[in-house]
C-alpha cells in the first residue's frame, strides 16, 4: 500500500491509545504504510475490540502504559526515538466524564503535557499530531459550522478537558515549538478536531452504533437517549486520512501547517442520532428503536458541526464518504467480524477507501479542469 508521498515508509511512528477504536485503525494503516508503529495505552476495554480482534499486540510493539505516568512514557520516547506522534490516549465518553471528572481532566490535559514534553525533548520526534474533538468548541447552538479561530469552551468535563488541551498544544507551539523559530528546534506539532467517527471495532458504552450492535445481536430494543442530538458524522478512515495527509504535509512544510485542523464531514451527514439509528437498522436488516429521552439527564449538546474550509483549501482533503455508505462500511465490519480475519478485513476497507478515494481526486480534477477551461472560454469570448 502506497500513500501520502510515501513519508511513513520505513519510519517509527508513536501512537498513543493504540488499543483503542481510531488508534487500532491507525495502526493498521500505518503498517500497511510501511511504518515500524510504537503503541503505547492502557489495555483494550473490549474483547471484541478492533485491536483484540485484529491480533494487533503480536504486529506492532505493544506497550501498555498510562499517558499520566511521565516517567515510562518518557523512556518508551528514549528507547523507541519516533520520527513521528500521533496523541489519541484520552477519555472520551462524556457520560464517564460526568462521573470521573478528575480523572477525565488528568488523563486528557496532563496527559496531553507529558506527550507534549517527551515530544519537546526527544531529538527524534519532528512531527507530533495531537488528536482532540469537535466539542472543544463554546458550543452556541448555532447552526453553522464552528471554525478553527472560534472560542474555545466546554459544558461537561471532557469538552472542557479537551478544550484544555487545545490551549496547551497552543501554548506549548508558541513557548517552545514555535514555528517561526523551526530552525532552532526542528519540530512540528499540531491538533485535530474530528466530528463523531463511526466505524467497526467499537465497542465503547454510550455510543450509538455501539449501542445499536448490542441490542441488535442482543435482539433487544434500541435505546435512544437523544435521539434530536445533531452530530457531525464521519466514517473512522475520513479524519484518520486527514490526519495522515497532515503529517505528510508537515514533513514536507513544517512551518506552513503547525497549526489547528478540522476534519469533518459534508453538510449531508450532520444529521440525527434517530436518523443515524433508522439507517443502521435498515442495512442490518433488523432492529426496533426506542425513545428513552428525558429532561432529567445529563446535559449534552443539541447542535454540533465543523467548518472543514482550512482544511479543504489548504490541504486539499475534504471527506469522500455519504453517510449512507459510512454507515455501510461500518455495518459490514459488524457483520463480518465472527468469520473473517479482522485484520485483513480492516486492510481490505482502508484499501477499498482509498480506491474510491482516489476515484473522486480524479473526478475532482476533472470537475476543476472543466471549470477553468470554461472560465478561460468566457474571457475569451468577452475579449472577442
Amino acid at each position: 500500500m502506497q500513500g501520502f508521498n510515501n513519508v511513513y515508509a520505513g519510519k517509527t511512528v508513536l501512537v498513543t491509545g493504540h488499543t483503542g477504536f481510531k488508534g487500532s485503525w491507525l495502526g493498521i494503516w500505518l503498517m500497511e504504510l510501511g511504518a515500524k508503529v510504537i503503541g503505547y495505552g492502557l489495555d483494550p476495554l473490549y474483547s471484541k475490540s478492533n485491536f483484540v480482534l485484529a491480533k494487533l499486540e503480536d504486529r506492532i510493539v505493544d506497550i501498555r502504559g498510562d499517558i499520566r505516568d511521565f516517567d515510562k512514557l518518557k523512556e518508551v520516547f528514549s528507547k523507541y526515538r519516533p520520527d513521528y506522534v500521533f496523541h489519541l490516549a484520552a477519555q472520551p465518553i462524556v457520560a464517564q466524564s460526568y462521573e470521573q471528572p478528575v480523572y477525565t481532566y488528568e488523563v486528557n490535559v496532563m496527559g496531553t503535557i507529558n506527550v507534549l514534553e517527551c515530544v519537546r525533548r526527544t531529538e527524534s520526534a519532528k512531527v507530533g499530531i495531537f488528536i482532540t474533538t469537535d466539542k472543544c468548541y463554546e458550543n452556541k447552538e448555532q447552526v453553522w459550522g464552528y471554525k478553527e479561530i472560534d472560542s474555545l469552551g466546554g459544558y461537561d468535563p471532557y469538552s472542557s478537558s479537551k478544550a484544555a488541551c487545545e490551549v496547551a498544544i497552543s501554548s506549548w507551539r508558541q513557548s517552545f515549538m514555535n514555528p517561526n523559530q523551526y530552525n532552532k528546534h526542528g519540530k512540528a506539532i499540531a491538533s485535530v478536531r474530528a466530528g463523531n467517527v463511526i466505524g467497526g471495532g467499537d465497542w465503547a458504552i454510550n455510543r450509538i452504533i455501539p449501542d445499536c450492535i448490542k441490542a441488535m445481536e442482543n435482539k433487544q430494543s434500541i435505546n435512544i437517549r437523544n435521539p434530536q442530538s445533531v452530530r457531525p458524522w464521519q466514517y473512522v478512515l475520513e479524519p484518520l486520512n486527514g490526519y495522515l495527509m497532515l503529517g505528510q504535509k508537515m514533513t514536507e512544510n513544517p512551518i506552513k501547517y503547525s497549526e489547528a485542523w478540522n476534519f469533518g464531514p459534508n453538510l449531508d451527514s450532520v444529521v440525527t442520532v434517530w436518523q443515524i439509528a433508522n439507517e443502521i437498522i435498515k442495512q442490518y436488516g433488523w432492529g426496533d428503536l426506542k425513545d428513552i429521552s428525558s429532561e432529567e439527564g445529563m446535559h449534552e449538546a443539541q447542535l454540533l458541526n465543523l467548518d472543514i474550509s482550512k482544511a479543504k483549501l489548504r490541504l486539499g482533503w475534504s471527506p469522500k464518504l455519504p453517510i449512507e455508505i459510512a454507515i455501510q462500511y461500518t455495518v459490514d465490519w459488524y457483520k463480518r467480524y465472527k468469520q473473517n480475519d479482522v485484520y485483513n478485513l480492516c486492510v481490505e476497507q482502508i484499501n477499498r477507501y482509498m480506491n474510491e478515494t482516489s476515484l473522486s481526486l480524479t473526478e475532482n480534477k476533472k470537475i476543476l479542469k472543466h471549470s477553468i477551461k470554461g472560465i478561460k472560454d468566457e474571457v475569451a469570448a468577452t475579449k472577442i
